[in-house]
């Protein structure tokens, strides 16, 4: 459920397959770590794609259409992302040292392939102004069921302040998830929740969660804390909403009291 993948070396570093690694996640997730000038094509005769440029630079070749994308932080700068449908061919060739988040899943529908930009990024501050602002942070939706009804699929960020919390109030859904972590410095740290359980996550790291577990998380002061968070739909059940926890519900209601030190 947790695992810290440490440095990660040239080529492929897996998170999840459908076959053997935490296949009830229902994903093939994995990244790509390339050297300047290297050129890679990612293809799937089954499954859909998601593309999502980490750090680095690099150029997308796709269909009749070429891009060359860049992204010097996952903190300070909105996401690049490429969603494709199976049997689409992508020449990915790094034009520096970069690394790529891959998300797939099958899926039989075709749809057109669309290059997701910063500025088709929903980018939202959530907990500002409540708790004490001790849950604010930057929620961005790359797409989802309301952006994109024909994937499988859905993929965003987080990016939690030092010392705040995310994935708040508690709340969980059917479909499964995966988070995958970065710390702005690399001994930073965190917290996730899973149900009962409780990991301390860190640089390079991620948790599986299964479906019906809430999944709270908290960042250690000083350090922030991004997540990926990559959710598989369901057959029949899409993923659209969060299901709050019913003990915490109270915390929604604009006239909640909470304890202070006087």
């Amino acid at each position: 459920m947790y695992e810290k993948l440490g440095e990660l070396n040239q080529g492929y570093t897996r998170i999840t397959d459908m076959e053997s690694k935490h296949p009830d996640m229902l994903q093939d997730i994995g990244i790509y770590t390339w050297a300047e000038g290297e050129a890679h094509v990612l293809f799937d005769g089954s499954k859909e794609i998601a593309i999502l440029l980490l750090e680095g630079a690099v150029r997308l070749e796709w269909n009749s259409e070429s891009r060359e994308i860049k992204r010097d932080s996952v903190f300070e700068e909105a996401p690049w992302c490429l969603h494709i449908p199976k049997e689409v061919e992508v020449r990915v060739t790094a034009l520096k040292s970069s690394e790529v988040l891959v998300q797939k899943t099958d899926n039989e529908k075709l749809f057109e392939a669309k290059l997701y930009t910063p500025e088709d990024c929903e980018s939202t501050i959530t907990g500002e102004g409540v708790w004490g602002g001790t849950a604010e942070r930057v929620i961005r939706t790359i797409f989802d069921y309301n952006t994109a009804p024909y994937s499988n699929l859905v993929i965003g960020e987080v990016i939690s302040y030092p010392g705040r919390w995310s994935s708040y109030p508690p709340h969980h859904h059917d479909q499964p998830e995966v988070y995958y972590y970065r710390f702005d410095k690399p001994q930073g740290f965190g917290c996730a929740m899973v149900g009962p359980e409780a990991y301390r996550v860190e640089h390079n790291s991620y948790i599986t969660i299964p479906g019906n577990l809430d999944h709270p998380q908290a960042t250690a002061p000083g350090y922030a804390m991004y997540f990926c968070w990559m959710i598989r739909h369901l057959e029949n059940n899409p993923w659209t909403d969060r299901i709050m926890e019913e003990e915490h519900k109270w915390l929604l209601e604009p006239d909640a009291k909470i304890w202070t030190k006087k």
